[in-house]
Formats: C-alpha cells, structure tokens, sequence
C-alpha cells in the first residue's frame, strides 16, 4: 500500500467522538467566555446609570463582576489545555494510533507515518536513527500515560459536577433579564395586565445585586420600558442567552468526553488493545 491508502486507512479508527467533544467544548468555552464577559461588563453599565447613583452602592457588585471576569479567563486557558490533552488521549486510544506508537506492532502505514513524522525514513542522514530514537522514547513515555482512559474518567466527572454548578449559575442572570423584559411587555401593553404601569418595576435589590439602602434601587413605568428599548439592554439580555447556551454545549462536551474515555478504558481493560473510538 502507498502512504496515502495507508493514511486513509488510519483516518478510519480517528477518534471521533473525541474529536466531536473537543469542537464542542471549544466552540461552548468560547461562546461562554467571550458573550458572559461582555454581558457583565454591560450589567455593570446599566447599573451604573439607571439603578444607582451613589458608587458606594454597587462598589461590592463591581468586585465581584471583575472576579467572574477573571474566572472567565481561567476556564477559557484551561479547557482549551484540557480538551487539547483529552482530544490526545482520544487518538492515543485508537487502534491506528496504538499500532504506530504503542505496544503492538507497526503496520506500513505505521512505518510510512512514523517517517513522515520523524522528517524521513530511520538511518538515513547522520542523526537519523537518533532523532527517530528520541521520538520513540517520548511517544513511549506519553503513551504511559494517555493510555490509561481510567485517568481521565474520574477527573473529567469531577469537572462535570463543578460545570453543572456553572450551568445553574449561568441561568441566574438570564432568569433576571427574563423578567425584567415580562414587565416591560406588561408596560407595554396595559391591556394585558390588570395592574397599574406604575406600579411595574424591577427592583435590582430583590435579586441581591444591590444592597436594601441602595437608590433608587428600581425603575418602574415608562422608565422601565424606556430601559428595556435602548441596545444596552437588549444586548446585554442577548448576550447572557448565548452564555447560558454556550454552557450547555460544553456540559454536552464533558459528558461526551466522559462516555468516549469509558468506552476506551472499557475496551483496553477487557481486550488489552487500542479502540476506534
């Protein structure tokens, strides 16, 4: 076989599953990361000009803003650090890969990769066997460790549980948000509601984010559906939505991550070879 047919014949045993979650996880952190930093920056304006007029009053609320948004910074570097290293556990695990670089035996497409890899193929040029050696050394080394699918299911079910806590948080600020824009549609259409349009608010201080001696505190009637008319706030709404979506898609990931590595684990552990997965 030529190296090409060779190649495609291991793209077949890709991981793809692995390869699924890690898009999935990239495309979910990014979309959390990016669309919850810039709604929160948005919060904080919003606050600033139409719910309080003392900075003494959201000072507390600002700190905590600028620590989510120095969180989002930290998810951000490590998932894309850790799906790296999961997407490499993946392709260590397949059969194609285990076959060139693992315990078994090399196969022509093996021997036509491991060339490719190593800039030619073993003894030609004086240090030829010895960079092919040290590849072979690191692989072996790696192969150690991403081998072992076990290692990875109890870190990555660790980290579901912490992300489950960052989904239900995520839909704090969109359950407000929601609210805030129900009572505007009220305002907007008094014939819906039995209620008086002044007496239509929303209070920032019912959900915490101000404190109880904060003023004004809330903005009713007109004022209200003023606010819910200007972009900032639909922005900001929307930009909270996409957050809370791209959370969901990342717990979609690790879940996926957490099925592909058992299946891996499974298989090494009861067959004692390399899946397709």
């Amino acid at each position: 076989l030529g190296l090409l047919e060779c190649c495609a014949r291991c793209l077949i045993g890709a991981p793809f599953a692995s390869l699924v979650a890690t898009g999935l996880c990239f495309f979910g952190v990014a979309l959390f990361c990016g669309c919850g930093h810039e709604a929160l920056t948005g919060t904080e304006q919003l606050i600033e000009t139409y719910f309080s007029k003392n900075y003494q009053d959201y000072e507390y609320l600002i700190d905590v803003i600028h620590a989510f948004q120095y969180f989002i910074y930290g998810t951000a570097s490590f998932f894309f650090l850790y799906g790296a290293l999961l997407l490499s556990e993946g392709f260590y695990t397949t059969g194609a890969v285990r076959q060139i670089f693992g315990d078994y035996k090399t196969t022509i497409c093996g021997r036509g990769l491991s060339a490719t890899v190593t800039g030619g193929p073993k003894g030609r040029g004086a240090r030829g066997p010895q960079r092919a050696h040290s590849l072979q050394r690191v692989c072996h080394c790696l192969g150690k460790w991403l081998g072992h699918p076990d290692k990875f299911v109890g870190i990555t079910y660790v980290l579901t549980i912490i992300w489950l806590l960052v989904f239900a948080c995520s839909a704090v600020p969109v359950y407000i948000y929601f609210n805030t824009w129900t009572t505007c549609q009220s305002i907007a259409n008094p014939s819906k509601t039995s209620a008086s349009i002044g007496t239509l608010c929303a209070d920032a201080r019912m959900y915490g984010v101000l404190p109880w001696n904060a003023f004004p505190g809330k903005v009713c009637g007109s004022n209200l559906l003023s606010i819910c008319k200007t972009s900032e706030f639909q922005m900001t709404f929307h930009l909270f939505i996409a957050a809370f979506v791209g959370a969901a898609v990342t717990l979609v990931s690790l879940l996926t991550f957490i099925i592909a590595a058992t299946y891996n684990f499974a298989v090494l552990r009861l067959m004692g070879r390399g899946t397709k997965f």
